[in-house]
């Protein structure tokens, strides 16, 4: 049986208006699927407040954000994150950060994700085009996958320093890029996102300095 990754290879984006639970400030955009052998399922996204943060459950990828969380300088971006449901192949979820035009035509990001299968995965997008592998999917010891319950928990990490930027999952840094290249922007808005097929809570999303 081929094994589906789903890593943000999606098209077809459109900027969706919450319903009246979303918590207050925050958009949407979907990235509807395009393949008919990885598909979205039916219905809509349902994004909503939970305790102290926040639950989305995602029959479709999506990009979460509140224009008014922006960080810039050194600074390290902090989230934790609860798979309540595991699809039934492999889909990423995590960390947004330097982000501007996010519901518009030339959107950039830069997006730091873990998966049920133990893996990680860092890329970047500009506008409608592919997104680009700042570093491929990575298994690594440190991302926690779901337990007998179908439940796991990620606390993700960007720690941005002057000249470089650290990458960490629960305590362990899994990978360092320089302030350069593909990574060499940081500053702009963060949230998070969450693939298709997902149930995931979001919890203690913020940014600290040095």
């Amino acid at each position: 049986m081929k094994r589906h990754v789903c890593t943000g290879l999606l098209a077809l984006l459109a900027v969706v208006p919450l319903a009246a639970q979303a918590p207050r400030g925050w958009m949407l955009r979907v990235d509807r699927s395009t393949s008919a052998s990885d598909p979205d399922a039916a219905g809509g996204i349902r994004f909503v407040a939970e305790g102290t943060g926040f639950r989305a459950t995602n029959p479709q990828a999506a990009v979460f954000w509140n224009q008014a969380n922006t960080a810039t300088g050194a600074y390290t971006l902090k989230g934790t994150f609860t798979l309540l449901k595991p699809s039934g192949h492999t889909n990423y979820y995590g960390l947004v950060f330097g982000g501007s035009d996010l519901g518009g035509p030339a959107q950039r990001y830069l997006y730091f994700m873990v998966a049920q299968d133990g893996a990680w995965l860092l890329k970047r997008r500009d506008g409608n085009a592919e997104p680009r592998n700042v570093a491929a999917n990575t298994p690594n010891a440190a991302v926690r996958r779901p337990d007998a319950s179908g439940r796991s928990v990620n606390a993700l990490e960007v720690r941005i320093a002057a000249d470089t930027i650290d990458y960490v999952v629960n305590g362990t840094v899994v990978h360092t890029t320089p302030k350069t290249g593909l990574t060499a922007r940081t500053d702009g808005i963060y949230g998070f996102r969450i693939n298709h097929l997902l149930d995931v809570r979001v919890d203690g999303l913020s940014v600290t300095r040095p």
